[in-house]
């Protein structure tokens, strides 16, 4: 089996298979109802939710996955099977190349680059599909597990976060709302809105895009950020090549856009003013796992590996909005 996310109630299963003599990966799409999915990862017959069940094998079958953005590509799809259990089967390309969590920089920059002319492309362009998803980034946001009181001074924040940035992630959650009434009111483009290195593969024709679960209309930079934060959070990409990441994503996506890189800070400010309130609810609540799905570290290490690209949020919210 490869590795996904088995919380989210949207897929079934990922697995590397052989198909026709050749390798493939089969995933399987599931209707709302799997038991064992927690609250914010169930999905939804509707085709505009944003966790919408259907929406990726909709977006194969129709071809549009491979053709929505120019200079990138998406896995070819092989076959498509509704099955008798009322689950959905794709039989996908396996791209055979240098994954995400081990491309360079350069590599993520360049990508970077054809994401922004991409999405340049499509700025306040309709969409006919039906399918996409409505409203991604609030919706996907306002529904993360967190519960008030949050612990700010919780022993391990304070001995992994200086004050100064436990201040500013408190301050980003205050004002959350805020940041998604500012991310509301930038131009509006096609996002894939899970753009991160285990999505990613580069092989010999160019960058790959995986799993089209959540595209739909969206603001300006929030791929872009997306990536750049993603690609640190679970401690996959030594956190020593932030800098460098930053730097040669902003530059590949915004072409020296100052709204532009104003619009990646405040999406990447919106795209995550929850993730340190559920950590502190969660080291707060108990022994459980942190995370549940990529990040295997324990609280201590993840929150200390998690300050640089937090420290990143705080700076780019205050940056955005002041």
């Amino acid at each position: 089996m490869l590795a996904y996310n088995p919380l989210n109630g949207a897929t079934g299963g990922i697995w590397r298979v052989e198909r026709d003599g050749r390798p493939a990966v089969l995933k399987i799409a599931t209707p709302p109802g799997r038991a064992g999915v927690p609250a914010h990862w169930e999905t939804s017959s509707d085709p505009g939710h944003w966790n919408y069940w259907r929406r990726e094998a909709l977006a194969y079958r129709d071809g549009f996955a491979g053709s929505v953005y120019s200079g990138i590509r998406a896995p070819s799809l092989l076959d498509y099977e509704a099955r008798a259990d009322g689950s959905v089967a794709l039989w996908l390309e396996y791209v055979d190349g240098t994954p995400g969590t081990a491309a360079t920089p350069a590599m993520l920059g360049e990508f970077a680059e054809r994401l922004g002319a991409a999405h340049a492309a499509r700025v306040d362009r309709s969409t006919s599909e039906s399918w996409l998803s409505r409203d991604w980034l609030r919706a996907y946001t306002t529904t993360r597990p967190v519960s008030e009181p949050i612990p700010w001074d919780h022993p391990t924040a304070v001995a992994a976060w200086p004050d100064d940035l436990r201040a500013g992630l408190r301050e980003l959650w205050l004002r959350r709302h805020e940041v998604l009434r500012a991310s509301d009111a930038l131009p509006q483009t096609l996002c894939h809105h899970d753009v991160w290195p285990m999505n990613l593969i580069f092989d010999g024709s160019g960058p790959v895009l995986l799993d089209w679960s959540f595209v739909g209309p969206g603001p300006v930079g929030e791929d872009a950020a997306n990536l750049v934060l993603d690609t640190f959070f679970d401690g996959l990409v030594d956190v020593a090549l932030l800098d460098e990441v930053v730097e040669l994503v902003t530059d590949g996506y915004a072409k020296g856009d100052a709204a532009v890189r104003r619009a990646i800070r405040l999406t990447g400010a919106a795209k995550y003013f929850w993730l340190a309130p559920m950590m502190l609810n969660r080291v707060a609540s108990g022994p459980a796992p942190i995370s549940q799905a990529y990040d295997g570290r324990d609280a201590v290490a993840m929150f200390a590996g998690r300050r640089r690209p937090l420290e990143l949020v705080v700076a780019w919210f205050r940056e955005a909005l002041g």
